[in-house]
Order: C-alpha cells, then sequence, then structure tokens
C-alpha cells in the first residue's frame, strides 16, 4: 500500500518574510485610516463619518424646513447603513457639527443640550433632537441628480456617495482638524462671504495670485472671534499649506473709580474652553507668578457666552498685566496650520489657491453631470409628450387601432407599427423642422395606451403642447450650458452670490498689523505700481496709480498733491512697491528706503517730511541733496557725484545694493565740501558741471574712471578764486532737443542748447557758460530743460514764480541772459526746480510716467530680494528720471583748489 505524498496535488507556499508582512499590513492599515476615517475631502470638506451622518439624516427625511428626531435614532441609523464603527465615534462627530464654538456654519440643528464652551459636555444622546442646517442642506442639493459617484456601503446592502455635491463651501469655511498615522491635518475655519468673494474672483481671474485672493479673504474667521497678530502667519499657511498662526483674546480695559483696573476678556481663542482658562489664570494668581491680579471672575452669561474680567491691583499698570497672560495664559495661543486633504484618494498639502481651484473643479463636474442627467430627462419625457400630442392630434386612428385589438400587447404592436410621417409629426407638434424618425416607440405607445380620457380635452391637450415647449426651451438650455464651460461658471457664480446673500455675516475675528516673532516683511506687500511724490520742502508720499481717474479729453485734470503754503511738488515718478529709493545727504551718505515704507496717502495730503523717515544726523544739520528711485542694480550703469569743490566721483550702481538703515559712505569728503548732484550714467553719457562764476564742463563720463564708495573720486573742473560748483546734470552723447537752463542770483538766466557745449577733458577749466555781471549776480542753479517743460523759481523772501520754459529764448553760451523774475530790493532767488506734470493729462487720464510704467511691464508675483541684477527685479516697467537730483542749495564758502592726487593716490590725469 503506497502511502501519499503530504504535497501531493498542492503548490508548495513560499515563505512568508515578516518583515515584507508588517510593512504591507501597516501601510494597508495607514491608509485605511488616512482615507476612511481621518482627513477631510477637498471637494467637501467632509471626514467620511460626518457625511454619513449627514445622508443617514437627509434618509430619515430630516430636512431643514422639518422637524427634529432622536439623536440616538439619528446615530443608530448611521450605524446600521454606513458606519459601523460604534455610537461612541458617531454621536460626538454629529454633536460637534451643532456647536457653535466649533463650527463657523452649523452643519446640524440641533435642540437641546449639546455641551457649552464652558467645557460641559454634551447630554446623552437619547435626551437631544437633531435635524439638517439649512447649509447641510445646500451641500446635499442636487444628491438624487446623479451628480456624484455612490459606492456599496459595508455590507453592501445599501450604497453610499463617495462625496457630496457641496455647493456650500465647507472645507475652508468650517475647517477640520483631525489625525491620521504618520500626518496629522488642521485647517481654520473662515468667513463664507470672504471665500465666496474669492472664489468669484478666481472665476474671473484663473491667473490671481496669492496676493489678489488675500485681498478678499483677510485670514482665518474662528467661531470665537479673538485677534489674530499680523499676516506673516498667514500669507506663509496660505503659499505653503503650513503657517502658524497666533492668536490672542478680546479685551478692554476699564479704570475704576478706586484707582483700579479691569481687564475684560470678551473673546477667546479657537477650541480654548473657559473652563481650562480659568482654571490656569487661578495658577497663575496663587502661585504668585503673576501678583498684580486681586481677582478673577466668569461673568458669563446667555447674552455673552464669554465675559471673564480680571481685576488689576490697585497702583499696578493693567498694560503689564495683560503682556504676562499673554505670556503665561492661554489667553494668547497658537494655530498651526496645516492644509492637509485627501485629492483624488491621495493626502496633500495644498496652498489657498489649490483648494479654491479644486473646490471649483468639483462644482464644474457636478454641474456638467446634474445637466446630463436632466437633458437625458428632459428628452425621455419630450419623446413621450411627443407621442402623446401625435395621439392627440390623431386621436381616432388611435382608437380604432386599440378598439379593434384583441389586447394590450396587441394593441402596443399596432401602435408601434404606425407610420408617422413628417407631415403628421409637424402638424401634431405644431413645429415647422419637425422630422419624423420612424414609426412610435415603445414607450410612446405606452403612454398613449396609459392615458385618460380626460386627457382628450382641449384644456389637456394645451397643457401638453406648452409642456412639450417647455421640455425644447430645457433642452436647449442644457445642451448649451454642457457646450460652453463659461456658462458653468455663470451658474457657479451665482451659486456662490447666492450663498452669500442668504448665510454670510460679519468676520468675528480681526487681523492686527502687529506682528510677534521674527517675520519678513517684504512677502507681507504686494508688488503693485505707485506713484511716488516730492515736494521742494522735502515731503514724501506714495499713492496708488488709480487715484488718478480716467477723464475726457479737455478737462481740468486733478492736483497730485496738496503742499503747504511756499511748498510745491518738485518730483513725481512711478515706482513699484519693492523698488528702493536712495537719498544722498550733503554729508556724502547714502540711505536707502524701500517705497512700501514710503507712507502711502490720500491725494490731498502733504506727505511725510523725508527727514522723519531716516536717520539722519539731525546734531550737525544733515541735509538731503539728493535721490535716486532705483529698480534693478545692474552692473553697467554707474552713479556719478559731484561737490561743491568740483570732485566727481563715479560708483558702480550695484555697490549700493545693500546699505545700512543709519546709512553708509557715498563717497569720502574733504573738509569743508559737500555733496551737491548725483546722476546715474552709462556708457555714452556726457555730464556737463556748472560753477558759482559761469563757467561749465562737459566731459565724457569715462573720464572719470570707477572707484569705490570710500574713495574722494577726482577733479571735474578746476575752480577760479571764490568759484564753487553750483549744479551738474547727465546728457547723452547725442542730445539735441534739450537744454541747459542757467539762473543767477539776480533774477537773470539764459537757455542754451546742449549742443553749444563742446566735450573736453575732465579737470579743466571749462568754457564760459553765463557773464556773471552786477546785474545777473553769481549763478545759483541749473537745469535740464525741454520746450515742453515748466519750472519754479523760489527766492529767498519767500517769492515763487512759475515758468514756461518755451517761454525762455535759446541764446548762446556767453551772454547774460533774460529776467525770468523780478527781485525785489535786498532779494535774491534761492532755487529753481523742473516741475513734473502736477496735473494730469485730461486725454490721458493718467501722468504719462504712470501711463508708460503700467503699460510696459507688470509686477511679479515673488519678486526677489536684491542681488544680481539679473535676480533682484524684473525689467524697468517706470521710466526713471534723467535729470540730476539738485536742491538747489545756496553757495557757500569758497574752496582750495584740490591737489593733484585722487584719493587713490593715482595722478588726476588732466
Amino acid at each position: 500500500m503506497s502511502t501519499a505524498s503530504p504535497t501531493e496535488g498542492h503548490l508548495p507556499t513560499p515563505p512568508l518574510n515578516i518583515e515584507d508582512e508588517l510593512k504591507e499590513s501597516y501601510l494597508n492599515y495607514a491608509m485605511s485610516v488616512i482615507v476612511s476615517r481621518a482627513l477631510p475631502d477637498v471637494r467637501d470638506g467632509l471626514k467620511p463619518s460626518q457625511r454619513r451622518i449627514l445622508v443617514a439624516m437627509r434618509d430619515l427625511g430630516l430636512s431643514p424646513g422639518g422637524g427634529t428626531s432622536k439623536c440616538a435614532g439619528i446615530v443608530g441609523e448611521t450605524m446600521k447603513r454606513y458606519h459601523p464603527h460604534g455610537d461612541n465615534s458617531i454621536y460626538p462627530t454629529l454633536a460637534r457639527m451643532a456647536q457653535w464654538w466649533n463650527m463657523r456654519h452649523l452643519l446640524i440643528t440641533g435642540q437641546g443640550n449639546f455641551g457649552s464652551i464652558h467645557g460641559l459636555p454634551p447630554a446623552a444622546m437619547r435626551y437631544t433632537e437633531a435635524k439638517l442646517s439649512p447649509v447641510a442642506g445646500e451641500m446635499l442639493e442636487d444628491l438624487q441628480l446623479d451628480t456624484v459617484d455612490f459606492q456599496p456601503n459595508y455590507d453592501e446592502k445599501y450604497s453610499e456617495p463617495r462625496v457630496l455635491p457641496g455647493k456650500f463651501p465647507n472645507l475652508l469655511v468650517n475647517g477640520s482638524g483631525g489625525i491620521a498615522v504618520g500626518m496629522a491635518t488642521s485647517i481654520p475655519p473662515h468667513n463664507l462671504g470672504e471665500v465666496c468673494d474669492a472664489l468669484v474672483a478666481l472665476i474671473d481671474d484663473p491667473e490671481i495670485d496669492l496676493h489678489g485672493l488675500m485681498g478678499y479673504i483677510r485670514g482665518p474667521d474662528f467661531p470665537t472671534g479673538g485677534t489674530i497678530c499680523g499676516k506673516f502667519g498667514i500669507m506663509e499657511a496660505y503659499r505653503s499649506g503650513r503657517g502658524r498662526i497666533t492668536l490672542r483674546a478680546k479685551y478692554e480695559i476699564d479704570e475704576l473709580k478706586d484707582g483700579r483696573s479691569h481687564i475684560v476678556f470678551t473673546e477667546i481663542p479657537y477650541q480654548l474652553t473657559k473652563e481650562s482658562l480659568l482654571k490656569k489664570l487661578a495658577d497663575l494668581v496663587n502661585s504668585g507668578r503673576i501678583s498684580g491680579i486681586s481677582a478673577v471672575d466668569d461673568h458669563s452669561d446667555r447674552k455673552q457666552p464669554v465675559r471673564v474680567v480680571v481685576t488689576v491691583k490697585r497702583g499696578e499698570d493693567p498694560n503689564v498685566i495683560l503682556n504676562q497672560l499673554f505670556q503665561y495664559s492661554p489667553l494668547q495661543d497658537t494655530f498651526s496650520v496645516i492644509m492637509l486633504a485627501l485629492v483624488d484618494g491621495r493626502p496633500r498639502t495644498l496652498a489657498l489657491k489649490e483648494i479654491l481651484r479644486l473646490y471649483l473643479d468639483h462644482r464644474v463636474v457636478v454641474i456638467r453631470r446634474r445637466t446630463q442627467f436632466q437633458l437625458r430627462q428632459a428628452r425621455q419625457r419630450a419623446h413621450v409628450v411627443e407621442g402623446l400630442l401625435i395621439a392627440l392630434h390623431y386621436i381616432d386612428e388611435v382608437i380604432r387601432v386599440i378598439r379593434s385589438s384583441a389586447n394590450p400587447t396587441e394593441a402596443r404592436a399596432r401602435l408601434m407599427g404606425l407610420e408617422v410621417s413628417d407631415q403628421i409629426l409637424r402638424r401634431a407638434l405644431d413645429s415647422p423642422d419637425a422630422k419624423a424618425t420612424g414609426p412610435l416607440t415603445r414607450n410612446q405607445a405606452d403612454a398613449i395606451l396609459a392615458m385618460r380620457l380626460q386627457q382628450l380635452t382641449g384644456l389637456e391637450a394645451d397643457k401638453l403642447a406648452e409642456e412639450y415647449k417647455k421640455l425644447r426651451e430645457d433642452i436647449a438650455r442644457y445642451e448649451a450650458i454642457l457646450a460652453d464651460e463659461h456658462l458653468i461658471y455663470d451658474l457657479i457664480r451665482a451659486d456662490l452670490r447666492e450663498l452669500k446673500q442668504k448665510y454670510a455675516n460679519p468676520r468675528r475675528s480681526e487681523v492686527s498689523g502687529e506682528e510677534l516673532g521674527d517675520f519678513d516683511k517684504e512677502a507681507l506687500i504686494r508688488e503693485e505700481y505707485m506713484v511716488v511724490t516730492i515736494t521742494n520742502a522735502g515731503y514724501i508720499k506714495r499713492l496708488p496709480p488709480s487715484t488718478y481717474r480716467a477723464q475726457g479729453r479737455g478737462g481740468r485734470g486733478i492736483a497730485a498733491t496738496s503742499t503747504r503754503e511756499g511748498d510745491f511738488l518738485e518730483h513725481m515718478f512711478v515706482a513699484l512697491t519693492h523698488d528702493y529709493i536712495l537719498f544722498f545727504s550733503d554729508r556724502g551718505k547714502v540711505y536707502w528706503l524701500k517705497v512700501y515704507d514710503v507712507p502711502e496717502a490720500g491725494r490731498t495730503a502733504a506727505g511725510r517730511a523725508i527727514v522723519n523717515l531716516l536717520q539722519l544726523d539731525n546734531d550737525e544739520g544733515e541735509r538731503i541733496t539728493g535721490f535716486l528711485p532705483v529698480r534693478r542694480f545692474v552692473e553697467d550703469e554707474y552713479l556719478m557725484m559731484c561737490t561743491r569743490r568740483g570732485t566727481v566721483k563715479k560708483t558702480e550702481l550695484t555697490a549700493f545694493k545693500r546699505p545700512l538703515g543709519r546709512g553708509i559712505i557715498a563717497l569720502g569728503l574733504d573738509e569743508g565740501d559737500e555733496l551737491i548732484a548725483v546722476g546715474r550714467v552709462k556708457a555714452g553719457d556726457h555730464v556737463l558741471i556748472s560753477t558759482k562764476q559761469g563757467m561749465a564742463i562737459r566731459f565724457d563720463e569715462s573720464d572719470a574712471r570707477a572707484m569705490g564708495r570710500t574713495a574722494h573720486g577726482v577733479r571735474g573742473i578746476s575752480l577760479g578764486d571764490g568759484d564753487e560748483v553750483v549744479g551738474m546734470i547727465v546728457a547723452n552723447g547725442q542730445e539735441d532737443e534739450a537744454s541747459l537752463l542757467t539762473v543767477c542770483e539776480r533774477g537773470y538766466g539764459k537757455r542754451t542748447a546742449l549742443t553749444e557745449y563742446r566735450s573736453q577733458n575732465r579737470g579743466g577749466k571749462g568754457l564760459i557758460d553765463i557773464k556773471t555781471t552786477d546785474r545777473n549776480g553769481p549763478v545759483v542753479t541749473i537745469a535740464k530743460v525741454t520746450d515742453d517743460d515748466e519750472v519754479m523759481l523760489t527766492t529767498a523772501g519767500g517769492n515763487i514764480i512759475r515758468t514756461r520754459v518755451g517761454d525762455v529764448n535759446l541764446i548762446g553760451r556767453n551772454t547774460q541772459g533774460v529776467r525770468l523774475i523780478r527781485i525785489d530790493e535786498g532779494d535774491s532767488v534761492g532755487s529753481l526746480a523742473k516741475l513734473p506734470e502736477e496735473e494730469l493729462s485730461a486725454a490721458d487720464g493718467v501722468d504719462d510716467a504712470v501711463a508708460e510704467a503700467l503699460a510696459e511691464a507688470e509686477a511679479p508675483d515673488s519678486p526677489e530680494a536684491v542681488g544680481d541684477a539679473d535676480e533682484a527685479h524684473p525689467p524697468a516697467g517706470a521710466p526713471r528720471p534723467d535729470h540730476i537730483l539738485n536742491d538747489g542749495v545756496g553757495p557757500a564758502e569758497a574752496s582750495d583748489h584740490l591737489d593733484d592726487q585722487d584719493a587713490d593716490g593715482e595722478p588726476d590725469a588732466e
């Protein structure tokens, strides 16, 4: 007798690696927890347990307009049909959706004790009742219209939706929190009105950036209110999906008659209960950690759920106590934002714009599927109504066929055999374009057999005709929606506006400008164009280009700024908020401001004094003598500086990339010398320097080699006894239209074409620019002008005259000039300023510089910090002033001649 092998008829079992098996099993478990329990879906913002509770309540008929039912029955129905994980997980989830301090908009309307913000738990589920809230009804709307996919439940007896249609943007509005295996989600609640506005803005402009979205969504809006400190944490969370938000309790300080103070807290941080807060405050007082508090009382009631009163001892500073409370108690807390949600069944950390876009994509799918379902239903009904209308039109023939049939089956078959011609169909449907597609169908024959005699009346026939007409209109509308995605977005936009109108309410959480901890200020400021204005007296401000509204041709325009008496607008330019303004002082130092650090003010405001924005040495009387707006620190551009004693120095623009707040050295100055003018030059430019005694020299910028910041420079012009430099301009090598306007102390001056000044070697005595006679007086200042420019002349006595440059005739160099302003005895010209367009062009509606800047370039989404020329900023979109920035300071005492060596000890090439 043979014995069978133990493996006979069976395949050998391969060896099992326990490590691999554990890995696979754990991963399966982890993904099951992540997908099936802990994380919300990005489309409807619900976890499976929440979604199943809402669907079960819908199955029970607990609509927003109906009555409530015992929560025990709701929990039982949910557990029976969809969620077999026990009532200990279902009821707390149900209760949380009915708690106002946890949900920004309730998904469940509860009746009974569902807990309190004090920390009390809900009553047992046999005592409480609930129904769907109105916003939950919005989320479930159209569920029966084949808008989402369904899946079998746990025992395959029922089917449940994989996701809800989600007309209400629940994920952002109500937020979500949960801990899965190896990951967690923590999405803060937001204001419904702001979210709806942001979604509409994203529909209107799919390329909108984060700054644009934050113009609508200011930040989280917690149901318990509170104050969010600063925007940096919000912006970081919206940009990357992760961030930290500092949230403080809202408070008031009341001064009592007996010298004590009350700090009254009316709103507390999100998810903080009063019970735990009061316990912590009592511990701080009893332990002596905060010694200035005499009592902590809870004055909360139904009308004011949170009112915690902290009594400060007599003689104590309540602000000090307040800071201690924020430091040591949960009255100041940090909310960690982790915007993790399921996208196509996989967990992803999402930025704000991604969440909004994915929600809109979901709504597009829902509306498209709903429309397809409605189209199918309308076509089916229209097909049946067509058969009924045909039967009514030829009722005698239909009755004959039915009466002569032996049974309903034969009658159906004979009706289906009736031929319907185009002529019959057009008469029946009253449509000249109708075309027959064959005999009556089975559905049409069944509908005819089911007709009641009352449908043969004229009124019923008219109703069928009206129904058919309405069905054809609906079909056309559904087909148009499916053919044009823009119409789908129109429906979404209308839904969002309706939601905002019906359910939105004001913000509860404030966003303060107080930043706590380290933050990047520049990241908080959107890069956009600003108009910067500077007055002759040194007042500066910025304002958006939209301030200058478009006007019709021939209008009066609007004033660019309102100035103090005796002051006037001297400079106006367009720059991006992240651009730089370099300010140069008479002490040879340069100071640095970002455009966004310039105070923003209204059109009629005067602005703020520049000296109050910079760390000038006021004890030494340091003054700003020039400024320069800079967008990019490019390597092929230089700054040319000129001093009172005729020294010039050329330095690479990139050397000024990173000045300090207290200023850095722009050039070295000899004792008694001062910086009077700065200009930007590039290859091919010429520099023209003018002196007090009427001399002028023009030389190529290449005559002055580039030097470091601390160098003293080289001789630009040789000065005679008692002479000094009064100004400098930069001209390109082929300047034809521009001219040099020279103004003398006694009010005389002249305008000479720049082509009259031949180029010389740097360091010479130059040419005669104007005769400085007793009639003229010494030269005060110069400016590069064109016929279309206007200039402002001011006198030491306070007189001002505004003159059009075209009214001053062009004359030669070696002349005395003409009278520009009449000077009283003992008075003298103080300064000359070339004016920008103070009143905007009525034809264009905006200043030429603004228009040019906005037309040529757009601000980038995320500009890099100052660095290399190709990385620092976008290409210049706003024009930079090419004139020398000179405040027209008066003459100084005569200076000695420079030695024949420059600051680096090398011979001066003359």
